[in-house]
């Protein structure tokens, strides 16, 4: 039996099929139409994996863009797919931290992977990716350059959260004579705080899960480790945690239907 999982982000689209325990995937910039993005996606795996559309037994849909899926069966919310998805990656339940292109989500999950409670900060780009690419192009950088150039440097501090504001105070910054990594490493520390700051109300967590894109960010996630106080685990595949989620759930939907 193989399912598919859809995750339309903001910034970029992830499909994966779940065969088994056999993970095929494929990432995709979302560009300006989610409708496009996980369909064209979806189609380049079908094809990319010889699988053929008729063979895929049921297809579930998350993220921002799910509405927009006119090709899925059903459409199911990313909280309750990432949190599926990560519990999958990282068995043991405990906390999920993801950090996305336009928002970031802590999510609390029992043992079995089940949604306890949560909190998202989507009204705001602060904390988020979309927050790290503005500061990278205010720094003239790539923003995969960022981990690598924040790495073991004294972070400054960056007072402002506010994407415009901490843009004005990077710049300011940099007029001063201050060090780019270093005026990196605060950024990533801030972004850590602020995250780490809607994380903490869940209290102490059996294990913390890091998903998402900027979970790729090894100085974010070191720094995410300083402000909780605990280890923070990033599943190699965590980028993949919505979709993976979303496969699973088409999976428990296509067994039923199956029997």
């Amino acid at each position: 039996m193989i399912t598919a999982g859809i995750d339309v982000g903001s910034v970029s689209t992830k499909v994966v099929f779940l065969q088994e325990d056999e993970i095929y995937y494929l990432v995709r910039p979302t560009g300006w139409s989610p409708r496009e993005a996980g369909l064209n996606t979806y189609q380049e795996l079908l094809q990319q994996t010889g699988i053929g559309d008729s063979e895929v037994a049921y297809r579930v849909g998350t993220g921002y863009g799910r509405i927009s899926l006119g090709f899925i069966d059903k459409a199911v919310t990313e909280i309750h797919c990432h949190a599926r998805g990560a519990n999958y990656l990282v068995s043991g339940g405990g906390l999920v931290i993801d950090i996305g292109g336009q928002d970031s989500k802590a999510i609390l999950m029992n043992d079995q992977g089940k949604v306890l409670d949560f909190a998202m900060n989507d009204k705001c780009a602060a904390g988020t990716g979309r927050f790290l690419q503005v500061m990278a192009a205010a720094l003239g950088v790539d923003v995969s350059q960022l981990a690598e150039l924040a790495k073991d440097r004294q972070p400054l501090e960056i007072n402002s959260m506010c994407t415009v504001f901490a843009e004005s105070e990077v710049i300011s910054l940099l007029a001063k004579g201050a060090d780019k990594q270093d005026i990196i490493a605060g950024i990533h520390r801030s972004v850590a705080r602020r995250v780490w700051g809607m994380a903490s109300r869940f209290g102490p967590a059996k294990q913390i899960l890091f998903t998402g894109g900027v979970a790729k960010n090894q100085d974010v996630r070191n720094r995410l480790a300083i402000e909780a106080g605990a280890p923070v685990v990033a599943p190699e595949l965590g980028q993949l945690a919505g979709a993976l989620g979303a496969a699973l759930h088409a999976r428990d939907v296509a067994k039923k239907d199956f029997v």
